[in-house]
């Protein structure tokens, strides 16, 4: 296994990896809409975060030797399911056809108040 680190997104708040590789694979851990620049959130609302979080996973992916045409899998993570067509439009933004597995669930709170967490799963292309 091989850490995967990169000051283009939010620091690890705790006791793990911004990323492991392993077997191929990369294994993005879940990334808040925390601009790694100012440690804040963006302006806005589910739009804004959900970019901030697509485009920290995205950095991370790069740091990695990857990107996001190699993601087969994510996992998006809302504090209001209401929100769920809102963060789809921008979700498509980053993603194209084929498109990767998906799951999508509301939870009743996520780190620092966020609206959204994105996490992923990338092959090493």
């Amino acid at each position: 296994m091989k850490a995967i680190s990169t000051e283009k997104a939010p620091a690890a708040i705790g006791p793990y990896s911004q990323a492991i590789e392993a077997n191929g694979f990369v294994f993005a851990s879940g990334q808040l809409p925390i601009d790694p620049a100012t440690g804040n959130f963006p302006e806005g609302g589910i739009k804004e975060q959900t970019r901030q979080s697509l485009t920290n996973a995205k950095n991370i992916l790069e740091a990695a030797g990857t990107d996001l045409s190699h993601v087969v899998k994510t996992t998006v993570f809302l504090s209001d399911m209401g929100n769920f067509a809102a963060m789809n439009e921008v979700y498509a933004e980053f993603f194209s056809a084929p498109y990767p597995g998906r799951s999508a669930v509301a939870v009743k709170d996520l780190p620092k108040g966020a609206l959204v967490e994105v996490e992923c799963i990338a092959a090493k292309g």
